[in-house]
């Protein structure tokens, strides 16, 4: 599985807009059927800015899956967000693929 995370940094004047329009924009994302499910976490971190910091983690069942985003999706979706938020919302994008998971005991 390959973890195609996705971290932005959003200006406070948009937050409130910008969380309402993540979740229509991740629903098209998971429409392209090229992952099996989204995660959006807040990062807990503090801004001087008042800024908020998030991560979408979209989850790929392989590199191939992930590579055919990039080829047919990924431009058209990122440019949704561009002419929406310009600069106030800015993304950067990660690749994690994972080795191995544990889980608790009852």
């Amino acid at each position: 599985m390959i973890i195609y995370n996705v971290t932005v940094n959003v200006e406070k004047s948009i937050n409130d807009q910008w969380l309402l329009w993540i979740k229509e924009h991740i629903n098209k994302v998971l429409a392209t059927r090229k992952f099996v499910e989204a995660k959006l976490s807040k990062v807990l971190v503090e801004d001087d800015l008042g800024s908020s910091t998030y991560s979408i983690q979209y989850k790929a069942r392989s590199r191939d899956e992930l590579d055919d985003y990039y080829k047919n999706y990924a431009q058209a979706l990122r440019q949704e967000s561009i002419a929406k938020f310009a600069d106030k919302a800015v993304a950067f994008r990660t690749e994690l693929e994972i080795i191995d998971e544990f889980f608790a005991t009852k």
